[in-house]
């Protein structure tokens, strides 16, 4: 009786401390897909909860490396070498959980799984690469799952699909030499949007008398094929063509697909052990080329091709997650977990996105049978490294400005309600 006592009060700490340990992974990691709550065991659930992320990464040694007046923004480098880079965010999440029978459950949730916002601002050695950079997504997803007895325990079939948005904008500075001849700040903007559908499919194997559970779950890409957006240079008319205009744009991305792997187990009474590994396929994302729409149909938008007139250079490699903890049961009211995330990072040499180690804690309050609070802290390292001048695909990137930085702090903080009816 110990282990089923156990998994009531346990097993859901588990969902809770995975929200709070990977909060500052690769690429543009924020929430990533999670439908845990579809394993909720109460026939309906209601979930709502956000998690705030501080990540502390500062740049240093900055040095312009294309002093170029048109080209290159012209030469910053009176301007301070170092800067703060990242900005705090939050990831909010909500789902309804039903299940229908003893074989159906289904999940509709709201998450932001994809973002990125980095803010250095003008003032730096760099600014011509970067002033300000942020981008969003909003999902919305529909998961269920049917379930059977297969040996001890049950086996699930997961299925669903999803619809996402992406909105963004990036601000560089182009050139000086309007500020020299007091016809503009000198900066350019870069806005965006588009949206798109992905999928997802799964198995799962539990044998609840042990806590014990088992999925693996695939969700695929989304291809951003229409992303859209302008190109607004009016504060840089010195620049050819396209200069003193907002220029209408297009181009196309994908979001990656992932593939990870939960375990968990009870190991004792009162006590369960919880781990995983996952894969996001971030390489889909290199350098995103636009084009104007003038061009749509005439030729194809490629980065460095003849009709691109900008580009987010990202240069990623597939990200790799793996994290593990203990779970313990206190009494019927609380329970607590403590985990150990380490995430690879996606940059190869251009970028600030290194591996990154997190050490979460988490804890659950369950007053009522119907009511479960949880909340969790966060505290790890991005690890140090240096961004410069790489080759990708016979293309030159990071020429325009190099840095350095060391071992930096990141701290989150979630909390969430859960209603079971």
């Amino acid at each position: 009786m110990a282990s089923r006592r156990f998994s009531k009060g346990v097993t859901s700490l588990v969902l809770f401390s995975s929200l709070a340990s990977p909060s500052f992974a690769g690429g543009l990691e924020r929430g990533g897909y999670n439908i845990d709550q579809l394993f909720d065991t109460s026939p309906f659930s209601f979930q709502s909860g956000v998690t705030y992320v501080t990540p502390q990464r500062k740049l240093k040694d900055v040095r312009d490396t294309n002093t170029s007046v048109l080209t290159g923004g012209g030469n910053l480098n009176s301007r301070p070498d170092t800067a703060d880079e990242t900005s705090n965010y939050t990831i909010p999440y909500i789902g309804f959980k039903a299940g229908f029978g003893d074989a159906v459950d289904c999940l509709v949730d709201y998450s932001e799984p994809f973002g990125a916002h980095t803010d250095p601002g003008s003032n730096w050695a760099g600014a011509n690469n970067n002033i300000e950079t942020e981008i969003k997504t909003r999902n919305y997803g529909g998961t269920c799952s049917y379930r059977f007895d297969v040996g001890p325990g049950q086996l699930r079939f997961i299925g669903g699909g999803f619809y996402q948005e992406v909105e963004g904008f990036k601000e560089r500075l182009v050139s000086t030499l309007p500020l020299l001849l007091g016809t503009g700040t000198g900066v350019g903007r870069l806005d965006l949007d588009d949206s798109g559908w992905g999928w997802r499919a799964g198995l799962a194997y539990e044998i609840p008398e042990y806590a014990m559970r088992a999925s693996l779950v695939y969700n695929s890409r989304v291809k951003y094929d229409n992303l859209t957006g302008t190109v607004d240079l009016r504060q840089v008319p010195v620049v050819p063509t396209y200069g003193g205009l907002v220029t209408p744009v297009f181009g196309s991305a994908e979001a990656p697909d992932s593939l990870e792997l939960k375990l968990q187990s009870g190991i004792a009474p009162d006590w369960l052990a919880f781990g995983s590994v996952k894969w996001t396929n971030w390489s889909v994302l290199q350098s995103v080329a636009f084009c104007p729409k003038s061009t749509k149909g005439l030729a194809a938008c490629t980065a460095g091709g003849a009709t691109e007139i900008t580009s987010l250079d990202l240069l990623y490699r597939d990200g790799w997650t793996i994290a593990g903890g203990v779970g313990h049961k206190f009494n019927d009211q609380w329970a607590g977990a403590i985990s150990l995330t380490w995430d690879r990072g996606t940059s190869q040499g251009y970028g600030a996105q290194t591996d990154s180690w997190t050490l979460g804690l988490g804890a659950a309050y369950t007053p009522t049978e119907n009511i479960e609070w949880r909340f969790a802290g966060a505290v790890g390292v991005l690890t140090s490294g240096s961004s410069g001048t790489v080759e990708y695909n016979g293309q030159t990137y990071g020429d325009d400005v190099s840095y350095s930085f060391g071992n930096d702090l990141v701290a989150a903080l979630s909390t969430s309600l859960k209603v079971k009816f």
